[in-house]
C-alpha cells in the first residue's frame, strides 16, 4: 500500500503540493500513525482519515477553531442511523460533551457523528504516547475531555460519506458523476452527460449510454455497451458486443467478446474473458485472469 501511494502521488507536485511521507514500521492504530506524522508539520495538524470522500470546507472550519481558540475541533456530520460510527454529542456552544466509538443503541442521544476530519493543536498531540499503538477516537479523544480542554464539534454543510466497503466505494463513483461532491477532480462532460478523455477510440456501432466516465486511451470494439453509470479507467478495453453498466473499472482492464458486467469492480490490469458474467456487487482484484465462459456472483 505504501509504495502503491508513492508511486501513484510521488512528491505530490503534479497536484500543486508538496507532499512527504511518515511510514509506520508496525501498525500504531489511529493515533499512533498521526503521532508518527507530526514532526513533519507546524503548529496546526489537519488529519484525514482515508476512507471518506468528503467535500467539507476546511476555511470555514479552521476559522470555527481560530475564533473559539479550540485546542482540537473535529467535523460531525448528521447520519440516520449513527451505532456504526463514533457518536458526537455537542453543547449549544458546539463544545464536545460526550464522544462513543459505536454507540450502543440506548447510548444514542443524537445523530452526530465523527466524520473523520479533524483540526488539532500540535501540542496537545504529546498526549499520544510515541511508538505505542493507540486510538484517536477511544483515548485521545476522551483524555481530551477529561482534561478539559476546549474541544468542539463542527458541522459543517457539506457532502460524506464512508467508502471502507466496496458497495460505498461504487456509491462514490456514482455520487461523483452526478455532481453531488463539490469537486475540481470531476472531469468534464459533454453535452450527454458523458467523460471522454483523449486518445480514446470508439467503434461506430458501440453504444454509450450517459452518465459514464471512459478514461484516456481506452478502446469500445463494436457492438459493445457501455453505461449507464459506468467508470472505465484509463487504457481499457471493452470487446465486441460487451456489456458493462453500473460498473467501476480501474485501469487497463479488457473484458472479453460477448462479457456482461453489472454494478461490479474491476481491479486495474485484470483480464475478463469472452462470454463471462459478472454479477452485481463482485469485486474482482487486480490483474487477476477471469477465464472465458465464467459466470461471477458475490
Amino acid at each position: 500500500m505504501v509504495d502503491e501511494v508513492r508511486r501513484t502521488l510521488t512528491d505530490g507536485a503534479a497536484h500543486g503540493v508538496k507532499l512527504r511521507y511518515a511510514v509506520e514500521a508496525e501498525p500504531l492504530g489511529t493515533g499512533g500513525g498521526v503521532r508518527n506524522a507530526i514532526d513533519l508539520v507546524g503548529g496546526l495538524v489537519l488529519v484525514l482519515n482515508g476512507d471518506i470522500l468528503s467535500d467539507a470546507d476546511l476555511t470555514a472550519m479552521r476559522r470555527f477553531h481560530a475564533d473559539r481558540r479550540a485546542a482540537a475541533t473535529i467535523d460531525i456530520f448528521p447520519v440516520p442511523d449513527p451505532r456504526a460510527y463514533g457518536l458526537v454529542d455537542t453543547g449549544p456552544d458546539g463544545r464536545v460533551r460526550r464522544f462513543i466509538e459505536k454507540p450502543e443503541s440506548s447510548e444514542v442521544t443524537t445523530n452526530t457523528i465523527n466524520a473523520g476530519i479533524y483540526l488539532l493543536e500540535r501540542e496537545v498531540l504529546a498526549r499520544i504516547p510515541e511508538g505505542t499503538p493507540s486510538s484517536i477516537e477511544r483515548e485521545f479523544f476522551p483524555g481530551l475531555l477529561a482534561a478539559g480542554l476546549p474541544f468542539f464539534g463542527w458541522v459543517g454543510d457539506h457532502y460524506w460519506l464512508d467508502i471502507g466497503s466496496p458497495a460505498k466505494y461504487r456509491q462514490a463513483q456514482l455520487d461523483l458523476m452526478a455532481g453531488r461532491v463539490k469537486t475540481e477532480a470531476r472531469p468534464p462532460t459533454d453535452a450527454a452527460g458523458c467523460a471522454i478523455g483523449g486518445g480514446v477510440m470508439i467503434a461506430p456501432t458501440a453504444i454509450i449510454t450517459p452518465p459514464c466516465v471512459i478514461g484516456a486511451r481506452s478502446r469500445l470494439e463494436p457492438g459493445c455497451r457501455v453505461g449507464p453509470s459506468t467508470v472505465l479507467g484509463a487504457g481499457c478495453v471493452v470487446g465486441p458486443r460487451a456489456m458493462v453498466t453500473g460498473a467501476v473499472l480501474w485501469g487497463d482492464v479488457s473484458v472479453g467478446a460477448g462479457a456482461a458486467l453489472h454494478d461490479c469492480i474491476i481491479g486495474s490490469g485484470a483480464r475478463v474473458g469472452a462470454d463471462c458474467q459478472v454479477d452485481p456487487g463482485v469485486v474482482i482484484e487486480a490483474n487477476r485472469v477471469v477465464p472465458d465462459n465464467t459466470k461471477l456472483e458475490a
